[in-house]
C-alpha cells in the first residue's frame, strides 16, 4: 500500500489539521509501505534552522513514523520550497525532485506538486523561478530569522491575494500537462496544488491517461490517495479515523 497526500499547509494556526496529520502518521500511515507528500506540507518554511516547538513536533512525528518502518518522501510545494536536506535528515524523509517518476512492477506514476504547470499565471511563474533559484535561496538562508519571517508573511499574503483574484490561472495548462504525460511515457499523474480534487481523463497521442488531483486538508478533514497495487482510491482522514 502506498499513500499520497498534499497541501496540508500545517502551521500553529491550523490545530485541527495538525491533529489530523499527527493521528494519521501514528495510525493509518503506518499500515502503508510508503507515504508521498507532494508539496505544501507546511504553510510556510523559511529555513532548516527553524527551531520552535511546533515545527519540532512535526519533524519528530515524521522521524517516529520513519523509524517505525514507513518510507516517507517529500516534494517541495509553492509554500515550503525552502525545505532542505537538514530538515530531511532530522525528519527521516527523502526529498524528491519535481516531477518524479514512481515506477512500480504493476504500474507507473509521475508525481508533481503541480504549480510548475500553471503556465497561464505568468506572474506566478516568474516568482517561482526566482524563489527556486539556488543562489536566491542561499541568500535567503543567510538573512536573519526576522527577515525570513517577514518573507514568510509575504508568501502567505501573496497566495491569499491570488486566490481572491480568482482569475482561473490556478489550474494546469492543458498543453503543458499533455507534454509532461508524453515525456513520462503516459504514466498516471498524481499532483496537488490546485485544491480541486478530481480525476481527469486525458487522451495523449491516442492513449488514455488518468490525472488524479489530491485534496487539500482542512481543520476537520483530510484526504489520502491510496494505491493497493491494482487501483487508486480516496480515503477520508477524519478526527476519529
Amino acid at each position: 500500500m502506498i499513500l499520497f497526500i498534499s497541501d496540508l499547509h500545517l502551521s500553529p494556526r491550523s490545530p485541527g489539521a495538525t491533529a489530523l496529520f499527527l493521528r494519521f502518521l501514528s495510525g493509518r500511515a503506518r499500515q502503508a509501505e510508503a507515504l508521498y507528500i507532494l508539496g505544501d506540507l507546511f504553510e510556510v518554511w523559511v529555513g532548516d534552522d527553524i527551531d520552535d516547538p511546533y515545527h519540532n513536533r512535526i519533524t519528530a512525528a515524521l522521524r517516529a513514523a520513519s523509524d517505525a518502518g514507513l518510507q516517507i518522501f517529500v516534494m517541495h510545494g509553492n509554500r515550503d520550497f525552502a525545505l532542505g536536506e537538514e530538515f530531511a535528515a532530522r525528519a527521516g524523509v527523502r526529498l524528491l525532485p519535481d516531477p518524479y517518476d514512481l515506477i512500480r512492477p504493476e504500474w507507473s506514476f509521475v508525481l508533481s506538486h503541480g504549480d510548475a504547470l500553471c503556465l497561464d499565471d505568468q506572474a506566478y511563474q516568474a516568482y517561482r523561478a526566482k524563489v527556486r533559484n539556488p543562489e536566491w535561496q542561499r541568500k535567503m538562508r543567510a538573512k536573519p530569522r526576522w527577515m525570513r519571517d517577514l518573507l514568510g508573511r509575504y508568501i502567505r499574503w501573496r497566495s491569499a491575494r491570488r486566490k481572491q483574484a480568482n482569475r482561473g490561472y490556478d489550474d494546469l495548462q492543458a498543453a503543458a500537462t499533455e507534454d509532461l504525460l508524453r515525456d513520462h511515457a503516459y504514466a498516471t499523474m498524481i499532483h496537488g496544488h490546485t485544491h480541486h480534487p478530481a480525476t481527469h481523463d486525458h487522451f495523449v497521442d491516442g492513449i488514455h491517461v488518468e490525472r488524479w488531483v489530491l485534496a487539500d486538508w482542512h481543520e476537520d478533514r483530510g484526504e489520502a490517495l491510496a494505491w493497493d497495487g491494482e487501483t487508486l482510491r480516496r480515503e477520508a482522514i477524519l478526527p476519529e479515523s
